[in-house]
């Protein structure tokens, strides 16, 4: 595995230590691996796992959704509130399609380096995993959970861009695990979908950090959804689960700056080559304490107590 792994640090890639804001770049998950330096790597992943009829159904679930062909943009627009626009997402949520979704204007800084994008705005989509199956990360069982939401994350962006066509507003989908063109968590981040974790992965009371993103991008005038803080910074300073349970001992115990912004960080150099040897991992999301079901409002209530004890 190491002889696959390029001289030049991942860490780099990612821009850590860098004090100034700029573009990131893909470091892994290339739409094609060659044109990034942890290609082979990338390349190499899919090589080393298990023969399994599931993941390949489910896989190939997912690459039908991806070639589904979308419809034209409707000659004539549809006008409404954004309040009202952003009301309609809840339908998609209501259905199952998803568990959850925000809304937030696109700034520049999410945007992969060498990539353009003409829309103004970004809907971003939650899907939970099923806990039963990603608690045994990191067992082949729990990867076949993640690619499972990723095929419900791939239906759901693709379906919710359809409808915006449909009613006159270009759009564009953006699913994972392929970096596309946009970064999914800082917009996560902004439009309500929780905080950052130490893990380097979203938590919220609803999900804790068992659950997967999409997104549209469009430029139909939808009302941003509100940034949300339940104490998560704070409790990732003094909770040490994660860190403890990495087997690489990736995850640092304290905040690193990255691209001009100081936060949690993954040491990608040591996470990507255990990563690529186990066929994945998630070990950090299972872990996790608010990802137990239930868990994640009773630590957030609680985290609101102590802070109502705090002196002004």
């Amino acid at each position: 595995m190491v002889e696959r792994c390029p001289e030049v640090s991942g860490n780099k890639i990612n821009g850590l230590g860098e004090v100034n804001v700029r573009r990131p770049k893909v470091v892994f998950w290339a739409l094609n691996p060659d044109d990034i330096a942890y290609g082979d790597v990338q390349k190499w992943f899919y090589t080393v796992q298990p023969d399994s009829a599931v993941m390949r159904e489910e896989r190939a679930k997912r690459q039908v959704v991806l070639d589904a062909v979308l419809p034209d943009v409707h000659s004539v627009i549809t006008e409404q509130s954004g309040k009202d626009w952003t009301v309609l997402l809840e339908r998609f949520v209501e259905a199952g399609e998803c568990e959850m979704v925000g809304v937030t204007a696109l700034r520049d800084e999410w945007v992969f380096e060498g990539q353009e994008v003409l829309f103004s705005n970004i809907i971003v989509l939650g899907f939970q995993h099923d806990y039963d199956e990603i608690k045994y990360a990191p067992d082949f069982r729990a990867g076949v959970e993640v690619v499972r939401q990723y095929g419900r994350a791939a239906a759901a962006s693709k379906k919710i861009t359809g409808w915006l066509r449909e009613e006159g507003w270009d759009a564009e989908a953006a699913t994972g695990p392929m970096a596309g063109k946009i970064l999914m968590i800082p917009p996560a981040l902004e439009c309500g979908f929780g905080e950052l974790g130490k893990h380097g992965s979203l938590i919220n009371p609803e999900f804790g950090s068992s659950f997967r993103l999409s997104a549209v991008l469009t430029n139909a005038p939808f009302a941003p959804t509100q940034k949300r803080a339940f104490g998560v910074d704070d409790f990732c300073t003094k909770c040490r689960i994660c860190e403890d349970a990495c087997p690489p001992m990736a995850i640092n115990p304290d905040k690193k700056t990255v691209r001009g912004e100081e936060r949690w960080y993954v040491d990608f150099d040591k996470c990507i080559p255990y990563f690529a040897e186990n066929s994945g991992c998630a070990i950090c999301i299972a872990e996790c304490p608010w990802s137990r079901p239930g868990l994640g409002f009773n630590l957030a209530a609680k985290l609101a107590k102590r802070a109502d004890r705090k002196p002004c």
